[in-house]
């Protein structure tokens, strides 16, 4: 009997499974598990159901076309080849193709970056920019071959004939669109400033309108200075460029109108202004002329001194109390000098002299004390009428001194 080596059963053994039909071209219905990718983009989960269960992996050729990111727990219908992985002898699903199993690819995709940019605050309002009301240029991204540019273009020059409008044309759909508006975006934002910008297209599928899911459109959206009407398929396509612009508009005509004041509807508001002013200004007329008429017809009209006699008569009124007041503070004056003057006439010392007291001063200093002074002393005496000078002779005690 015949010694085979391992690599030799291994390989005859993929050589069975590769020569299967049915499992070169396969499609598997099971619940992802273990998911996994690599910075290589390459991805390795497992496929299992209630009896079995399968290792798969989808290279990065592949993955790179998911519109979904897989998640563990999803219900999936995985297409691919079964073969035998040599070095650990098991065998694998080689996957080309994964679909979620329900809902299809493009919606779970949808909601999957939905909820991821959602939970990342950038369909906040708080973010919203206001559209200016009088715009000069307007910037539209969107494809040259389109309806869309003519419709625009048609109601914005309607609206407002000098408008300027600059077109930055893209893809709208395909594999490079979502780079091409993103660019588009960031463009006009650092290098060609326009007061609104307009991003859309026409209608179509889900896969047609699907670049305006992508997240760079998104993002560009989001960081863009100058206010974002988004304008992409009809009333009832929504994107995910519609959640984050300034305004969403239900088709391209409608952004129009919605960036462009209209000349016509301007020039009626004016007429209404106007109207409404001279309205107000001949009321105003007649109410002042109704208020000169009643003033005229007052009695101080024909005799004007009637508006100052009330004046006057408060006039002399006030005069008079500040006279009286005036005069009464004089006379308390007065009458408070009167007194302080006959305090001092009762201190004067001339009058204390007149009552026969003297002054006794020795040296220039008055002497109160006769203890002070000794025998051949000299004093000035001080009299009423004059002074006389004296020489002290004797000295006396007085008892009790």
């Amino acid at each position: 009997m015949t010694v085979h080596s391992v690599s030799d059963v291994t390989r005859y053994i993929k050589g069975m499974f590769e020569g299967e039909a049915i499992l070169s071209d396969i499609l598997i219905r099971g619940e992802v598990s273990n998911f996994k990718r690599y910075p290589s983009g390459h991805c390795y989960f497992t496929l299992k159901d209630t009896g079995a269960s399968m290792k798969c992996v989808m290279f990065n050729s592949s993955a790179r076309n998911l519109r979904f990111t897989p998640e563990n727990g999803m219900q999936v219908i995985a297409g691919g080849s079964v073969s035998i992985y040599e070095r650990d002898g098991v065998y694998q699903l080689y996957v080309n193709a994964l679909t979620p199993e329900g809902a299809g690819a493009l919606a779970l995709a949808f909601e999957q970056l939905k909820e991821k940019l959602y939970a990342e605050g950038l369909f906040d309002e708080s973010h919203k920019q206001p559209l200016p009301r009088f715009p000069r240029r307007i910037g539209i991204v969107t494809s040259s071959a389109g309806a869309v540019l003519r419709d625009i273009h048609k109601v914005a020059k309607r609206r407002w004939p000098g408008i300027q409008l600059i077109l930055h044309p893209v893809l709208v759909q395909g594999t490079e669109a979502a780079g091409q508006i993103a660019g588009a975006i960031q463009f006009f934002n650092a290098k060609y400033p326009v007061d609104v910008l307009i991003v859309g297209r026409g209608g179509g599928s889900a896969e047609d309108l699907w670049a305006f899911n992508e997240e760079p459109v998104v993002r560009a959206i989001y960081a863009s200075r100058i206010p974002v009407i988004s304008a992409v398929g009809h009333e009832t396509d929504t994107t995910l460029a519609d959640f984050v612009s300034d305004r969403r508009a239900a088709t391209p005509s409608q952004a129009a109108e919605l960036a462009v004041p209209d000349a016509a509807e301007l020039r009626q508001y004016v007429g209404g202004l106007f109207t409404r002013l001279h309205a107000a200004r001949v009321r105003q007329m007649e109410q002042r002329g109704g208020r000169l008429k009643t003033l005229i017809d007052r009695p101080w009209y024909r005799n004007p001194k009637l508006l100052l006699a009330s004046a006057m008569q408060r006039t002399d009124r006030v005069t008079e109390q500040l006279h009286r007041v005036a005069k009464d503070g004089r006379t308390h004056a007065r009458h408070r000098l009167e007194l302080v003057l006959k305090r001092l006439e009762l201190l004067n010392p001339v009058h204390i002299l007149y009552r026969g007291f003297s002054v006794v001063e020795k040296d220039g200093k008055a002497v109160t004390r006769s203890k002070v002074l000794a025998v051949g002393d000299h004093l000035n005496i001080t009299f009423a009428d004059g002074k006389i000078s004296a020489v002290v002779e004797a000295k006396e005690k007085q008892h009790g001194a």
